[in-house]
């Protein structure tokens, strides 16, 4: 896979539009997903993540190496916060809306799961995009690129552009916010409710 992700890299570098294509194809779902959980709308996800493979297209030459997940990441984290800033200076959007199902279509269900487990997979998703809505940019990026995307810490630091030592306090303090929210809330489903005061 990685010489084969070498080949697609150099091959677009040389101007070949469908090699960068199949890149597209690769990444397209994470960065999509990352996007609507820091900007909690489908339409703004699908625009960013856009704008994110625009931008890696145009400085494409400009990529030296290492893993382009990140640096596709990095791109889109960069394409996010530059939205939430738009969004600060004119808000046009209600950043109180509930999120709209249609922003969870990259997300894969799990094939082998009932329909009423699917349905509770929904409602937890949408639950914890309301926890992160809630939380400051600088922790719901971390929680994302942790908890949501899978990444290791130091993937983390190089996307973000921080510490190593300050992704750890701020993904702390994020999961720490995060629970409090969901349980200060009930926005959790009632099945993870009954759990948590069970175990309590």
């Amino acid at each position: 896979m990685a010489n084969e992700e070498q080949r697609l890299i150099s091959a677009a570098q040389a101007g070949d539009l469908d090699s960068f294509n199949q890149i597209v194809r690769l990444y397209e779902t994470r960065v999509y997903n990352l996007c609507y959980r820091m900007l909690g709308d489908a339409d703004a996800a699908a625009d960013a993540t856009q704008d994110t493979f625009i931008s890696a297209f145009r400085h494409l030459a400009n990529f030296r190496g290492g893993a382009l997940k990140s640096w596709l990441l990095r791109i889109a984290t960069n394409t996010c916060y530059d939205v939430l800033r738009t969004r600060k200076r004119r808000p046009s959007v209600s950043l109180d809306k509930e999120p709209d199902d249609e922003g969870n279509r990259l997300d894969l269900p799990d094939p082998g799961a009932s329909l009423d487990e699917l349905m509770l997979q929904q409602e937890l998703s949408g639950a914890i995009q309301r926890g992160l809505a809630d939380l400051p940019e600088d922790q719901r990026i971390v929680i994302i690129l942790s908890d949501i995307q899978g990444l290791a810490y130091e993937e983390i630091a190089h996307i973000t552009g921080v510490q190593l030592g300050t992704v750890k306090s701020r993904l702390s303090r994020a999961r720490a916010k995060l629970r409090d929210i969901l349980r200060a809330g009930e926005l959790l489903p009632l099945k993870f409710r009954l759990d948590d005061e069970t175990n309590t």
